[in-house]
């Protein structure tokens, strides 16, 4: 009965409208009649002329609106060490369509084609999944799109288009990965991030670390004193070479930001770190932060905060970290250069009500100072369990482990990147 009403009522425009709502009962069958035998000439074969002064008339009936498939993109990639050059990929490739469906690309493969990876594929999909734009994950997906692989993403994925950046990506025959796609017209490109790569963030690893003994870790000064206290040429251009090369810019940042501030009433829930190479324990711990309250707030303590308390310069500076949480789905808003301590009056100022840390935490408190006094006295702090035991030192000890097999890896895959600055040009759009 009721869809009996519904499609009653959805046809109600056709005689509410335009010429027609005047016919009903006998009088609008009549008139129909007319049209019919003016238009047609059925009753006389002397309609056809009239005919068109009825067409505009008739183009103002209700039509009913065709559904539009939307549009779905796929994009692929290793997504080793996430960075903020793979999340503005992502974003990018998302405003080329409706629904965005991510392969990240299997172990075996990227053995087979740059190297061992650093991050299993578990932490890979979860850093992936996390990502705000991303709608669907295909896991252990081919490095190379062939011909088979390309009409499972057209027949069981639905995928209109294959998405890459404007650099090249060569299999170790030379050949394009993307050439199948780009021949029957279903590739676009988006434009590389500058700034960062998974080789780069590798490069300053080494840098930073070195190993002192088996397992365990010791830093070195930061790459800005390195440079000062080594006066060989050589030596600078090494540790030049692993500066980050990231301009931000308030424009990159809004494209990361909700832009959206708490509803009236809402549960902030705040939690704060240094959020440095952002990884599968940082993505769990801001979800489950987030399952606590209706809105995110996120503190990212800046370099000499950490410094500080850690002894060392963070890997990724203080607007990489900044741009990583950004992209995480949970998290609403962040505060850029977070306060140590929180304080009451931060507090009133977010009009936070639960101040969360995990039990995994990386770098020391200055002796004495409780960074979360505050939100304790007043009965609002909560530690959760921290899902992950993952920390950043435990990710840079992978690569010191492997010492020989990454650099190899990363002097494969500078050379390339090499050439890519050489050659760059400018590409709009972003």
């Amino acid at each position: 009965m009721m869809m009996g009403l519904l499609a009653f009522e959805s046809n109600q425009g056709l005689w509410n409208s335009g010429y027609y709502s005047q016919l009903f009962g006998i009088g609008g069958v009549m008139v129909t009649v007319a049209i019919l035998w003016l238009s047609t000439g059925y009753f006389g074969g002397i309609g056809a002329p009239f005919a068109p002064y009825f067409w505009p008339y008739l183009a103002q009936l209700p039509k009913k609106k065709e559904r539009k498939r939307p549009v779905r993109v796929y994009m692929d990639g290793c997504f080793d060490l996430m960075h903020y050059g793979h999340a503005n990929a992502l974003r990018q490739a998302k405003l080329l369509g409706d629904q965005l469906v991510v392969g990240v690309v299997s172990d075996e493969e990227i053995v087979a084609n740059k190297g061992p990876p650093v991050l299993s594929m578990e932490e890979r999909l979860t850093l992936v999944s996390g990502l705000k734009w991303v709608d669907e994950v295909i896991p252990n997906a081919p490095y190379e799109i062939t011909e088979e692989f390309m009409n499972t993403l057209f027949n069981k994925y639905n995928i209109d288009y294959i998405i890459h950046g404007d650099d090249p990506c060569l299999l170790p025959d030379g050949t394009d990965a993307y050439a199948l796609a780009k021949k029957v017209g279903r590739y676009k490109q988006i434009k590389r991030t500058e700034g960062v790569s998974s080789t780069d963030i590798v490069g300053r690893i080494l840098l930073t670390f070195k190993q002192k003994e088996a397992g365990s870790m010791e830093a070195t000064t930061d790459a800005n004193v390195a440079v000062n206290q080594n006066t060989g040429a050589d030596t600078y251009d090494k540790v030049k070479s692993q500066l980050s090369n990231f301009l931000p810019t308030s424009r990159r940042i809004m494209q990361f930001s909700n832009g959206q501030a708490p509803l009236p009433g809402a549960r902030v829930v705040y939690i704060d770190g240094a959020f440095d190479l952002f990884h599968a324990g940082h993505v769990e711990i801001l979800r489950i932060a987030r399952q606590l309250g209706d809105f995110l707030l996120v503190g990212v303590h800046d370099d000499q905060a950490i410094r500080d308390r850690r002894g060392y310069r963070p890997i990724m500076h203080l607007h990489e970290r900044t741009l990583s949480v950004l992209a995480c789905r949970y998290v609403d808003e962040v505060i850029i250069g977070a306060p140590w301590e929180v304080s009451r009056d931060m507090i009133t100022t977010f009009n936070i009500s639960l101040v969360v840390h995990g039990t995994v935490t990386e770098g020391s408190s200055v002796v004495g100072i409780d960074p979360y006094a505050v939100p304790k006295s007043m009965g609002i702090f909560q530690t959760i369990t921290s899902p992950k035991p993952i920390t950043t030192v435990s990710v840079a000890t992978r690569i010191i482990d492997n010492h020989e097999a990454y650099k190899k890896r990363n002097l494969k895959k500078k050379a390339s990147e090499d050439r890519y600055y050489t050659q760059k040009k400018f590409v709009s759009g972003d």
